[in-house]
């Protein structure tokens, strides 16, 4: 089993940045993919970004490529989304996941149901 713990979510002023964090426990880190999906009210939930179990490639969303920024740290079982030049339309609360991969196939990646384990999310919110 896995357990993902997200933070890090707050409310913002466009144009200005966020980091989040997703904190691991159970199995071992570095044997799985994790990425960030995001749902806004009204909206399903869509992908954000991934990074590979050894944090040697990543996917982003079009949506956020060039502002948005996926890293993780295996010897501290932590994930971690930089987010800079938030718009209003950023808001939504944010999932971290995992999945037991360690390809780098980008349609698996970059779907959610390719995800075994779902944190609870956080919420941010970007003001205008």
């Amino acid at each position: 089993q896995v357990q993902l713990v997200e933070s890090g979510g707050r409310l913002v002023q466009a144009g200005g940045s966020l980091r989040l964090s997703c904190a691991s426990s159970g199995r071992t880190f570095s044997e799985y993919a994790v990425g960030w999906f995001r749902q806004a009210p009204g909206k399903e939930r869509e992908f954000v970004a991934t990074i590979t179990w050894n944090g040697n490639i990543t996917y982003y969303a079009d949506s956020v490529k060039g502002r948005f920024t996926i890293s993780r740290d295996n010897a501290r079982n932590t994930m971690y989304l930089q987010m800079t030049s938030l718009k209003p339309e950023d808001t939504a609360d944010y999932y971290c996941s995992a999945a037991f991969y360690t390809g780098s196939t980008h349609d698996y990646l970059t779907h959610r149901d390719f995800y075994n384990y779902w944190g609870q999310g956080t919420q941010v919110t970007v003001s205008s």
